[in-house]
């Protein structure tokens, strides 16, 4: 199947409803045709293979996904001209770090599985060389993101073995400190990387695997700063100028982003897009801890409590335009060199109204564009961003080919 011609189709009624550009392109409808495709970078189709699946795929059908409630599938990245992808293969932090090495290398072999059943559709890709012939052949470039430094185990050489089955970027941490780096939802245990998480980012850096900063503490996003090399990514991410989610990336960071080169990949969850939703997201926290301290031994009692406060207090999800706010932002204070999409769909609940699934990615650039983008700017936006920093950490690991691997020592 060719990609869907569907930036042409869709923009004029959606712009024609939402008024007139305050500074339209001449030519819109060519503007949305001539697109790259979309590179987002982040994407949770494996752990829901995981989760509903048990990683088993005889029966799953990634053609139609909608009727099992998932945000993703073939179709559906069509209709959105999503063009590469980064499937993140997380695994929970509050795994043993070796069951985390196991699981992460299941999460691995599902989606490799899944992009061969799909050789029409997808293609399994390592390098920008590799995704640039995925688009002249219109499939889907896939590409592996590690989500959290748990998923080594502690070691040099899973990190290794980890890029050679093909894991192109890893999340220092998810939702919890690991023993070599702090995050941003956890207390401060290390004031950002210890030593041997210097050695890891050098390791990767070395291999040509991208630093993801996302979820990480701001020491040590810093830390990371003060290595150099080339530029990091933050998959997932917004700016916490607007919404002030831990999560979030402070406009002194993104500017040091800017400086390094990286970039910011702006998600669709709503408690990470709208302030208002992080606050919700605290009052249910509140209310949960209430209901279970009300009803100790009775879950039943606890759950009925939750179900009648979700029933009455609806997440507040914003639109569209709170996400092309933070995008905004970004390319406002760091250049529109530095800022990318990552929505991180089926790997959150809910997401921002008119962005439930991966089809809606034109909505967005429609939203942009009445915003006065141009052109050049959204193709940055689509992927142009994404592949030069792959190409920077492509062309710096090609520099140290010949350095020999970092080493320390096994810990059992």
């Amino acid at each position: 199947m060719r990609f869907m011609n569907t930036f042409a189709l869709v923009p004029l009624a959606l712009l024609l409803a939402a008024g007139t550009p305050p500074r339209p392109d001449p030519d819109l409808p060519q503007t949305f045709e001539n697109l790259p495709p979309v590179f987002d970078g982040h994407n949770d189709v494996p752990e829901q293979l995981r989760e509903r699946r048990k990683n088993v795929l005889e029966g799953f059908d990634f053609n139609d996904t909608r009727s099992i409630g998932m945000m993703t599938d073939l179709p559906r990245l069509r209709t959105g001209k999503v063009g590469a992808q980064f499937w993140s293969v997380y695994v929970s932090a509050d795994l043993p770090e070796p069951q985390a090495v196991q699981a992460t290398l299941e999460q691995i072999d599902v989606m490799k599985r899944l992009i061969a059943r799909h050789p029409a559709e997808m293609q399994f890709c390592t390098d920008t060389a590799c995704v640039e012939k995925a688009w002249k052949s219109k499939k889907i470039a896939s590409l592996i993101g590690m989500e959290g430094g748990h998923s080594i185990g502690g070691s040099l050489g899973v990190l290794r073995q980890m890029h050679t089955l093909g894991a192109r970027y890893m999340t220092l941490t998810h939702f919890k400190n690991n023993g070599w780096a702090d995050s941003a939802t956890d207390a401060p245990a290390h004031d950002g990387l210890t030593p041997f998480g210097v050695k890891v980012v050098k390791e990767m850096q070395r291999l040509g695997m991208l630093v993801d900063l996302a979820h990480v503490s701001e020491a040590t996003m810093r830390d990371v700063f003060a290595l150099g090399g080339p530029p990091p990514i933050v998959s997932h991410s917004n700016a916490r100028a607007i919404n002030h989610h831990a999560r979030n990336v402070s406009d002194e960071t993104l500017k040091a982003i800017g400086a390094a080169g990286g970039i910011v990949m702006v998600n669709f969850y709503p408690p990470y897009v709208v302030e208002a939703a992080r606050q919700w997201s605290a009052a249910r926290d509140a209310e949960s801890a209430r209901a279970k301290a009300l009803n100790r031994g009775d879950p039943e009692a606890e759950k009925a409590v939750m179900e009648a406060w979700d029933k009455a207090n609806p997440m507040p999800r914003g639109s569209v335009k709170d996400v092309a706010d933070h995008v905004d932002h970004i390319a406002k204070l760091i250049g529109s060199d530095h800022v990318g999409l990552g929505g991180d769909l089926d790997g959150v609940e809910a997401t921002v109204q008119g962005m439930e699934d991966v089809s809606t990615y034109p909505v967005l650039f429609v939203e942009l564009a009445r915003r006065g983008w141009s052109k050049a700017d959204l193709a940055k936006l689509a992927s142009g961003n994404i592949m030069r920093v792959m190409k920077a950490a492509e062309a710096y690991a090609a520099t140290h080919r010949s350095d020999l691997p970092l080493e320390s020592a096994t810990t059992f």
